[in-house]
């Protein structure tokens, strides 16, 4: 081990196997039942058994409401593969929703595990029905009736507020105000994730769209329009964090973590932050490049968060792949951030066509790529260098992928 890896601890973790459950709008399928179909092909996919798995870590943990964000907690797949734990770790106060894979690296890196199964199960879209999209955020079901505000809702509610829509298009607004970003540039991002999705076999949404498309579409909450907006749907999604001195029991050469971000400086609210045209990303990108010898212009692949359209420029900028406020001009046209472009991003089709895997889905198309399993939209050239990003407004979490290095 060099020193620069006794420094950084996540250096002593790698991932090892990945897996994911059927995906779909709604499936109506138990969330159980498809946590485990993930979690059992990523065990697979690594070369491992059940008796290996000795950690478990999941965001948010097991929970019922909102309805639909969360399929399974620690215990529940604990119980149902019938796992023997030294170390586990579950709750919502994360740094955005790769935190959990995060204090999965840190577990391993301390000698608490030798393999923890990361997990993330939704099944928004079978819980929402046919009824039309609900906020995802407490109070925002008016169908649930009877719900006393309280905490940060309390400022939001009385203003019919309570979606995490109005709040990044606040942020957008400020972008849009302060450095000229137009529509036609913030499209780049949903058109880019449909181009990708439609040779993803398990993207939601696979038609071709255009630029009219995107622009006619009703508007959610200037300049926020339909289709900057992630689609709920139902999956599992697992991956298997190992101690890099497990590689010889590995079915495969695994994924270094290079580097992790999670720093947040500023006023933990969505609404108080201190630039309202960026968000905490920006804090845990700067802790991420000060943890490597790699540079942005090293990255190949970019996997990052698209809850909403406009989070994701907000990473671009935040992990210094453009400067403050140029995110617009960056991806204008889109043949930069294209699968054959300078930077490929969202390869999958990111949570805007390829559905709402919640931060999960980003880090399990970034192994694939790295693994050159991308099939039909892997990236030219096999990327050996790559990052993913996942959460918005106050969370933030990053790592800095390699293969092979």
């Amino acid at each position: 081990m060099t020193e620069s890896d006794e420094l950084f601890g996540e250096r002593r973790a790698v991932l090892s196997g990945i897996g994911q459950s059927d995906i779909g709008r709604r499936l109506y399928r138990d969330p159980l039942e498809l946590t485990v179909d993930a979690c059992l092909g990523a065990i697979a996919d690594a070369g491992l058994n059940p008796t290996d798995i000795d950690g478990i870590s999941t965001y948010p943990g097991g929970m019922e409401n909102p309805a639909g964000f969360s399929g399974a907690g620690v215990t529940d797949v604990q119980e149902a593969l019938r796992l023997n734990l030294s170390w586990y770790a579950g709750g919502l106060e994360l740094p955005g929703q790769l935190g959990a894979v995060i204090n999965a690296i840190l577990a391993v890196s301390a000698g608490l595990a030798r393999h923890v199964l990361c997990f993330r199960t939704v099944f928004e879209g079978s819980a929402q029905g046919t009824k039309g999209r609900a906020a995802v955020m407490p109070g925002g079901d008016s169908r649930s009736g009877g719900f006393r505000a309280t905490g940060f809702m309390e400022w939001l509610l009385p203003f019919s507020a309570p979606s995490a829509a109005v709040w990044i298009a606040m942020f957008a607004n400020r972008h849009f105000h302060e450095y000229g970003t137009t529509r036609e540039q913030l499209a780049q991002i949903a058109l880019n994730a449909r181009r990708n999705a439609t040779v993803n076999p398990k993207a939601i949404y696979r038609d071709p769209m255009t630029m009219d498309d995107y622009l006619s579409a009703r508007m959610i909450s200037s300049p926020l329009c339909l289709f900057d907006c992630d689609v709920p749907c139902d999956g599992g999604t697992a991956m298997i964090v190992s101690r890099r001195d497990t590689v010889a029991d590995l079915r495969k050469p695994p994924i270094e973590v290079e580097a992790v971000g999670t720093a947040f400086h500023g006023r933990p609210a969505w609404d108080q932050y201190y630039d309202l045209a960026t968000m905490a990303c920006q804090d845990a990108g700067t802790q991420l490049w000060e943890r490597t010898d790699l540079r942005p212009s090293d990255v190949q692949l970019a996997e990052m968060y698209d809850g909403f359209s406009f989070i994701t420029m907000c990473w671009l900028e935040a992990m210094q792949f453009c400067g403050k406020g140029e995110s617009g001009p960056f991806v204008e046209g889109g043949q930069r951030i294209a699968r054959e472009g300078e930077l490929p991003l969202n390869t999958h089709g990111g949570q805007l066509s390829a559905g709402r895997l919640h931060g999960f889905g980003f880090l399990h198309e970034a192994c694939l790529q790295l693994w050159g399993e991308g099939g039909e939209r892997q990236v030219p050239g096999d990327p050996e260098i790559g990052v993913a990003c996942a959460g918005g407004g106050p969370l933030a979490g990053a790592l800095l992928l390699t293969r092979g290095r």
